[in-house]
């Protein structure tokens, strides 16, 4: 007899969504995302050729590409976060110190955006945005997110995994680490004119973690494109790790033999190193990581700190051998 285990996040069947109201509201969205789209305005060429123009009021040409198939290896324990929660309260530095920056984040122009792929790869390369999400397999993944600051939501991705990027991108075989760099124009970006923060960000992975199955490159959000505060058109989600990790606006992915320094990292190595991986029993040196605020449709509750945020059983061997690293912090 075939026994199937359920991963530590896959829902009961018994709290699974019904087919008939998901496949409803998956239609009913389908019929928005095919309406007629606003005209973008004239944007001019970014400095450098990487990442956006400037342009102030975007539709994003993929709406159509949305909602995408659920696949259901990535399930919840818990209910989603509510979008209008999700989507308003943001950490975005290179538009503001405040978790309202929404409405800051919109002057980001998102076409055309190219995407840079360098290092230790067979070819370095450029590519549009379109042109690569054209070459990714999109699905939608349920994920929590927890932040370094003790709260975490539940949200809907889309997206595709890292390792498809990685396999479009051909690294070499001593390529060691992945790092990711955000966009730099500090004329929409306001917080990038804070000298002080060491731009642009920067985040890093080892190759295995890139490779790992939880590794997602998050295109959309709530059955639509992602929206710009979010982290459009590009953002990382490796939802085992604290939320700094997760870069947005990504503009270059590069292979490199030696291990990133990030952006929180060289700002306070002491209190945000390069793994950040979530870990109830280790303290940020001024607050404790035991506990959480979730912020879920009846609005916060306090719960449990998982480690490795409930993901344990699909990461904790990369981390085998490593008990000397400061893994979470």
């Amino acid at each position: 007899m075939l026994i199937k285990i359920k991963r530590g996040w896959e829902l009961p069947d018994s709290a699974a969504t019904p087919e008939s109201v998901f496949m409803n509201r998956r239609t009913l969205l389908k019929g928005l995302a095919t309406g007629p789209l606003l005209a973008a305005g004239a944007a001019l060429p970014f400095a450098g050729g990487l990442g956006p123009a400037r342009a102030d009021d975007q539709e994003d040409p993929t709406a159509h590409l949305y909602p995408v198939e659920q696949n259901p290896a990535y399930t919840l324990d818990r209910p989603l976060t509510p979008e209008d929660f999700a989507t308003t309260y943001n950490n975005y530095y290179e538009f503001g110190s405040y978790k309202e920056i929404w409405q800051q984040a919109q002057k980001l122009p998102i076409r055309p955006w190219t995407v840079q792929f360098d290092g230790l790869v067979e070819e370095p390369m450029e590519i549009g945005i379109d042109d690569l999400l054209a070459k990714m397999p999109l699905e939608e993944r349920l994920y929590r997110h927890r932040c370094v600051e003790a709260w975490s939501i539940a949200v809907p991705y889309s997206g595709f995994p890292l390792k498809a990027l990685l396999d479009f991108a051909r690294p070499l075989g001593d390529a060691r680490y992945l790092l990711m760099q955000t966009f730099e124009d500090d004329d929409v970006a306001e917080g990038q004119r804070q000298f002080w923060y060491p731009w642009p960000y920067i985040e890093g992975l080892t190759m295995e973690e890139a490779a790992n199955e939880l590794s997602f490159i998050a295109t959309g959000y709530y059955g639509k494109p992602i929206p710009k505060q979010n982290g459009a058109p590009l953002r990382l989600a490796v939802p085992w790790k604290y939320g700094f990790k997760h870069i947005k606006g990504i503009v270059r992915f590069s292979f490199t033999e030696d291990r990133p320094v990030s952006f929180w990292e060289e700002l306070a190595g002491n209190e945000y190193g390069f793994w950040a991986n979530v870990n109830p029993e280790v303290s940020h040196p001024r607050w404790s990581q035991a506990n959480e605020k979730f912020y879920g449709p009846d609005g916060m509750e306090r719960l449990p700190t998982q480690l490795y945020n409930g993901y344990a059983e699909q990461v904790a061997s990369l981390y085998t051998g490593m008990e000397n690293e400061p893994l979470f912090m």
